[in-house]
């Protein structure tokens, strides 16, 4: 999915099977369809980093790279932290990203892509995974033996939402539980942007520059004469507004066209800020820790998400993923990359996601 212009990505309902790992989705919500499925990242990397507590999977992204023959297959996943007191303004500490990728002859897929019209079970993943949000799950219910959890507060989550009852009347049952963890699960439907939205919002800033550079030659040359002497339309037209509505302003324009977007890809692009940056060095991303390379933009979630996950805790303005620009060998593990959260707020965060 790796494209010279901007892919849009859309929530939509489909049929449940096809948000399985057989079909390489890229979805919002529900449990996470594994990649790679012998090295998923352990309940401690999956932890907010503030409160130590397990983070919720947001959305993944199947995100592949054609001349990359070591990410034939390729998906980054999201988690987000829904606590409140985690949740601050310009700051990404309450999330994580990480990437996956396989050959195409690997040990889980077969190199022939999957019928979608042919309904197939998911590939079983041959570690124990938490039957509450569908991470690794190293604790098991000590009375049933069948029910596995990443951490004490999901076994508890559980226990409250029905596997109390199941657990004594059928120690061998595996019925699945109510639990209000995972968000509401869609699927993630790519469309290229509409070409005449990019001309637009480009059109308006080349626009905006040139009103700004007419209007400082005529301060230059003693021109501007008195404020009285200008007409409320001029006015307008060569007052500098504040940077930061300029730039909400340009983000309104792009996603005009294209309200619902939820997802914004462009890898080796540019995000779409909602504001100006809070810091000089928020857009800076440190180097993969996992080779050395540079890191590079590759997809944001805009705040339409926000309005399916039905979470009113949550709050953000565009949150965007940097990752490696070699997209490295993950070889035996997933690796983390980086995270930055934009809200609508001038005051930075006390720290940032590395």
């Amino acid at each position: 999915m790796e494209a010279a212009g901007v892919d849009l990505g859309f929530a939509e309902e489909c049929d449940p099977y096809l948000l399985t790992n057989r079909y390489f989705p890229s979805k919002v919500g529900g449990k996470p369809a594994w990649l790679d499925l012998k090295n998923i990242p352990k309940p401690e990397d999956l932890q907010c980093r503030l409160c130590n507590e397990p983070m919720n999977f947001l959305c993944q992204v199947y995100a592949p790279i054609e001349s990359d023959p070591d990410a034939f297959h390729r998906t980054i996943f999201l988690f987000i932290c829904k606590s409140s007191a985690c949740n601050k303004p310009n700051s990404a500490q309450n999330l994580k990203a990480f990437r996956s990728q396989l050959k195409r002859q690997n040990d889980f897929y077969s190199p022939i892509a999957p019928d979608e019209e042919e309904e197939l079970p998911a590939i079983e993943c041959p570690s124990s995974l938490c039957k509450v949000c569908g991470c690794l799950g190293p604790m098991k219910c000590s009375l049933c033996k069948n029910a596995f959890y990443c951490s004490k507060s999901h076994q508890r989550e559980d226990w409250r939402n029905g596997h109390k009852m199941i657990c004594k009347e059928n120690s061998q049952s595996t019925e699945p539980t109510t639990s209000t963890i995972p968000f509401p699960e869609f699927d993630i439907e790519i469309e290229p942007e509409h070409e005449n939205a990019q001309t637009q919002s480009e059109d308006d800033e080349e626009a905006e520059a040139r009103r700004q550079k007419e209007y400082e030659e005529l301060v230059k040359e003693g021109k501007t004469g008195n404020l009285s002497e200008i007409s409320e339309t001029e006015l307008a037209k060569y007052a500098s507004a504040d940077d930061g509505d300029k730039v909400f302003g340009q983000f309104k324009k792009r996603i005009a066209a294209s309200p619902e977007q939820i997802l914004r890809y462009h890898r080796n692009g540019e995000p779409l800020l909602i504001t100006k940056p809070c810091t000089d060095d928020f857009l800076v991303a440190p180097d993969c820790e996992n080779c050395g390379s540079k890191r590079i933009f590759e997809f944001q979630i805009m705040p339409q998400l926000l309005n399916y996950l039905k979470e009113e805790i949550l709050d953000w303005g565009t949150i965007g993923v940097y990752t490696c620009s070699e997209s490295c060998s993950t070889s035996s593990k997933y690796v983390e990359e980086h995270v930055i959260k934009q809200d609508i707020v001038s005051e930075p965060a006390n720290e940032q996601s590395l």
